[in-house]
């Protein structure tokens, strides 16, 4: 045949058939071990950055939290900012969460703010400012800038086009040319994000969470898969099958870790945050992950929980609603687990 569809079914299926006769054949415990290692190696190491010290950049009140902005790094040359929510009157140590934006203008976008970082009055759009869903809940969030949005986009592309949605093209290709991904430098500033929320003295750190949304779900199950400490998970407009949704669709080129297929098809690798909780949303209707993937991969990630003998820690919604958050089992949901 002159077209390659044929070729790239091919190696496909014989890939999965590769991950189907290594589960078979090896020990449950063995595989997990050996995916967890490899999903870190295929996204790329970063050098850590620990001499830098924590700056605090600003700290307003708002109606029943108060919302500080700090500076961090996680690599040498490169820092970044996050919003801490910490609600009001908080009374001991409470639950911490690390909040993962999507495609938009950063993390402005799910603290209920403008792009301009003034106060947003109108109705929310597909990120629903869940930050302030969730400090509203009791817990401390912490949502870091994700770099190549808002203010974190390349001054080279924005002397082309002042508007440009974002950097993730020039940032994944010029990553992935040196042996790095785009993903896991997003990985080690959430993680980083994370140790930080930690070090607060408002926080219970036996009680962490982390929801993601979108290319925020994307960096949050592989920062939960690698960080032991992370209790409870959500992951909302992601969770799907490599071949239904990132083959299936055009996607933003962040979407894509060469080599991750030779190891596993993504829900074993979102399985491997068992027996920890986790709960998996997504839209009826939503065009770039797909229910029915999201139903296939839901099922397999059960049985993976089943066979971690944590059936009961996995929940999941199907709400009527496009790409975007609803919310309305799973923050309830993860204030629940945090506390319970």
């Amino acid at each position: 045949m002159w077209n390659g569809d044929s070729l790239l079914n091919k190696l496909y299926n014989e890939a999965v058939s590769r991950h189907q006769e290594q589960s078979r054949n090896e020990l449950r415990n063995v595989r997990r071990t050996k995916l967890r290692a490899a999903l870190r190696d295929v996204i790329g190491q970063f050098e850590p950055n620990p001499g830098h010290a924590p700056k605090l950049l600003e700290r307003v009140q708002c109606d029943g939290y108060v919302r500080e902005r700090v500076e961090l790094s996680a690599t040498p040359e490169l820092a970044f900012a996050a919003y801490i929510l910490i609600p009001d009157e908080a009374k001991g140590k409470l639950p911490g969460v690390l909040a993962i934006h999507g495609h938009g203008y950063g993390s402005r976008e799910i603290v209920g703010l403008l792009k301009d970082g003034l106060p947003a009055e109108a109705e929310p759009g597909i990120h629903q400012h869940f930050a302030v869903q969730l400090v509203k809940r009791g817990m401390v969030v912490i949502a870091p800038d994700v770099i190549g949005f808002g203010e974190r986009r390349l001054l080279s592309d924005l002397e082309l086009d002042d508007n440009a949605p974002n950097s993730c093209h020039k940032l994944s290709t010029q990553l992935m040319m040196l042996g790095k991904t785009l993903t896991g430098l997003r990985v080690a500033e959430a993680l980083e994000a994370f140790r930080y929320l930690t070090s607060r003295p408002e926080v219970n750190v036996d009680r962490m969470g982390l929801m993601g949304f979108s290319g925020g779900g994307l960096i949050g199950y592989i920062a939960a898969v690698l960080e032991d400490r992370v209790n409870a998970t959500v992951l909302t407009g992601f969770a799907n099958t490599v071949k239904d949704s990132i083959f299936a669709v055009r996607h933003c080129l962040d979407n894509y870790t060469p080599g991750l297929l030779l190891h596993a098809e993504l829900p074993e690798l979102i399985g491997l945050i068992a027996p920890r909780p986790l709960f998996l949303e997504s839209g009826e209707h939503d065009p770039i992950f797909p229910v029915a993937g999201f139903r296939k991969a839901a099922a397999e990630i059960q049985a993976i929980y089943e066979a971690e003998g944590a059936g009961d820690k996995l929940e999941s919604d199907v709400f009527p609603g496009a790409h975007e958050i609803s919310g309305r089992l799973a923050y309830d949901w993860l204030r629940r687990t945090l506390c319970s």
